[in-house]
């Protein structure tokens, strides 16, 4: 088994040695790369421009917010900038789409997976999940703004439509994981798709359903940045201003902000995968039993743990 795995990666290396020396006309473009970004970085980036930290200061001696409105003398510096309402914005953006999507998905992904659907709705659901997230959501956005016009709802719907294509395809993979023995017990007992899919199949696959949710999260919050570029709202209308303004030191700060709001997120998705994890010494209640209880179940689960 380990020869013919190291045969396979030796295979795939190959290969993709071989399209990567394809695809590069001449290697000697290298040369000097790294002064390059070593100038770049000391001219135009470093250090970072920390005014879009606080507010504007306007001539009449005032400070305010990027929307006109006063900063009040007492309020923290940094709320009343441009990087803060930009990622106020795509923050509140992204936790729309992500929400919206992942619940449109769930029913979308048990369509599409062969051990809860047939086969023909199987590919046809998988066929319309591909389809979603075949064009990435910078495309939608644009689509959305021609439709509808600049600001944050393009950019929400364009979230939206992407997270739906790409949750859908892991939780159906997510789905078709799950062991057979709880799925057929739940056919045994006479219950209907969608509950099997609400008392069975969402609670044992709780953990990931969750960790796709966060991840989604983290992603539209990145991603939501670059919608900006064509007009979808959110830090990213920022962002392009400042480098058609060859700004790039401004840039640099917003970015410094993007990436200290991308840790943060991933430090609380750490915090509450590990809440609901049944790993530990606590154990805690199976989703399965806290559905069963809320709507008033007399007989115990046969999937709760001994």
């Amino acid at each position: 088994m380990n020869k013919k795995f190291a045969i396979l990666s030796l295979c795939i290396f190959s290969l993709a040695f071989v399209a990567l020396n394809d695809l590069v006309e001449d290697w000697d473009t290298l040369e000097g790369s790294a002064d390059n970004l070593e100038r770049f970085w000391n001219e135009s980036l470093w250090p970072p421009n920390t005014d879009v930290w606080g507010p504007e200061n306007w001539r009449d001696g005032t400070q305010r917010h990027p929307t006109g409105e006063i900063c009040e003398a007492d309020s923290i510096q940094f709320f009343c900038s441009k990087a803060w309402h930009g990622i106020y914005e795509t923050i509140k953006m992204a936790f729309v789409a992500t929400l919206i999507g992942f619940i449109i998905a769930i029913p979308l992904s048990s369509f599409a997976a062969n051990n809860l659907a047939p086969i023909p709705i199987a590919v046809t659901a998988r066929i319309i999940l591909a389809g979603l997230r075949s064009l990435p959501s910078l495309i939608w956005a644009v689509l959305f703004v021609v439709a509808i016009g600049l600001g944050p709802l393009s950019g929400i719907l364009a979230m939206t439509v992407y997270t739906i294509g790409y949750l859908g395809k892991l939780q159906y993979e997510a789905f078709e994981g799950l062991q057979n023995a709880p799925l057929e017990a739940g056919m045994a007992m006479g219950l209907t798709n969608s509950e099997r899919l609400f008392f069975i199949v969402i609670p044992e696959s709780g953990n990931e359903l969750l960790s796709q949710l966060m991840f989604m999260f983290e992603y539209n919050v990145r991603h939501g940045t670059v919608l900006g570029l064509v007009g979808a709202g959110g830090i990213g209308l920022y962002i392009d201003t400042y480098l058609k303004l060859y700004e790039y030191d401004s840039v640099m700060a917003l970015l410094i902000v993007i990436f200290a709001v991308v840790v943060v997120i991933d430090l609380v998705s750490m915090g509450i995968r590990s809440f609901v994890t049944d790993e530990g010494d606590v154990k805690r209640p199976t989703w399965i039993n806290m559905i069963a209880q809320s709507i008033g179940a007399t007989k115990k689960s046969p999937f709760e743990e001994e």
